[in-house]
């Protein structure tokens, strides 16, 4: 079992930037691979990032790629999200999910077991 919990989420102005931290509770943090989505209002939910268990593979979204880059540091059984040069298009309530197949990045959320209650990030035009 893991429990998540985000944090980091505000109103900034466009151009501007957030970091949104993930932590876990549990024991198999490190096994897990890591990703945020987000969703926006009367709009499913859409992948943003994944980052394998050692941290060392990286997916994104064409939409955020270049502008957002996922962390996580394994000792502190945390998982982050930098989001910079924002735009209004990046409004949503941002979650973290938890992947017990660490090796692979998948972007459905149907592959992730465990989810976060989400952090709302609004960016003001």
């Amino acid at each position: 079992q893991v429990q998540l919990v985000e944090s980091g989420g505000g109103l900034v102005q466009a151009g501007g930037s957030l970091r949104l931290s993930c932590a876990a509770s549990g024991r198999t943090f490190s096994s897990y691979a890591m990703g945020w989505f987000r969703q926006a209002p009367g709009k499913e939910r859409e992948f943003v990032a994944v980052i394998s268990w050692s941290g060392g593979s990286t997916r994104y979204a064409d939409s955020v790629k270049g502008r957002f880059t996922i962390s996580r540091d394994n000792t502190k059984n945390t998982v982050y999200l930098q989001m910079n040069s924002l735009k209004p298009e990046d409004t949503a309530v941002y979650y973290c999910a938890a992947n017990p197949n660490g090796g692979t990045l998948h972007s459905s959320p149907r592959s992730y077991d465990y989810w976060g209650q989400g952090t709302q990030v609004t960016v003001s035009s």
